[in-house]
């Protein structure tokens, strides 16, 4: 585990039930909580009270939590901050206005800029955990004919997703997430041909881009993928 003064990135960890700053067992390279992904230190600390079935769907009570927890790691050094779930990005706002370092909660906060950087009739697909409790004003778009080239497809009916919503959830096996990220992308190939890139919401589906990658020739963008801009603007 990091110092307490060593500059690291700092994710806001879901509860899982055991202690507030515990990683992942061993986590490798591409995955958010590993510090091969960046080659930068990385430490947690948990969000009380926020278990994956309470921020999915939004909880506005644990706002509080997730500004203590944001702070607790700038003081044991972070210098920019993340979270492990995408749909924290309810609480930007107020963790951005709680502390002094740059903070990502989502990889949604990449949508705006991978549209312009898009042809004007092409489509970006997102992909999320639980489509169901993706709302608009999640995606940062206010321009109508902007959220027409939005698609979004979910992978709510994983494995990972039922695991999740259990309280502890048990580890899901990264090959079972792979399975289902790949197959909802190539339903939203066959629905929408014109995509030209995808985004991925969900915290858990980096290790999945490079198969997605492969497999469509598409550009692919992820939590990890706004934490290495966010740590090369800085470090």
């Amino acid at each position: 585990m990091a110092s307490q003064t060593q500059r690291s990135l700092g994710i806001l960890n879901l509860e899982r039930g055991g202690p507030s700053d515990a990683m992942p067992r061993a986590p490798v390279r591409g995955h958010l909580m590993s510090s091969a992904t960046y080659d930068f230190p990385v430490i947690s600390e948990s969000v009380v009270g926020a278990w994956a079935d309470l921020v999915v769907p939004g909880a506005p009570e644990l706002e509080p939590a997730c500004v203590a927890a944001a702070k607790r790691l700038v003081e044991r050094g972070a210098v920019a901050i993340s979270s492990n779930c995408g749909y924290f990005i309810r609480h930007q706002a107020a963790v951005a206005a709680a502390v002094n370092v740059p903070v990502v909660t989502s990889s949604l906060l990449l949508l705006p800029v991978l549209l312009r950087q898009l042809p004007a009739d092409a489509k970006l697909a997102v992909v999320v955990a639980q489509p169901k409790h993706l709302s608009e004003d999640m995606l940062g778009i206010a321009d109508p004919a902007a959220r027409a080239r939005v698609v979004v497809g979910g992978i709510e009916h994983s494995a990972l997703v039922r695991n999740e919503n259990m309280r502890p959830p048990p580890p899901t096996d990264m090959a079972e997430v792979e399975k289902d990220v790949v197959a909802c992308t190539a339903r939203l190939r066959e629905s929408h041909p014109d995509i030209a890139a995808f985004l991925f919401e969900c915290t858990a589906m980096p290790l999945s881009a490079p198969a997605v990658r492969r497999m469509t020739g598409l550009p692919v963008y992820d939590i990890t993928t706004l934490c290495r801009i966010t740590l090369a603007s800085i470090v």
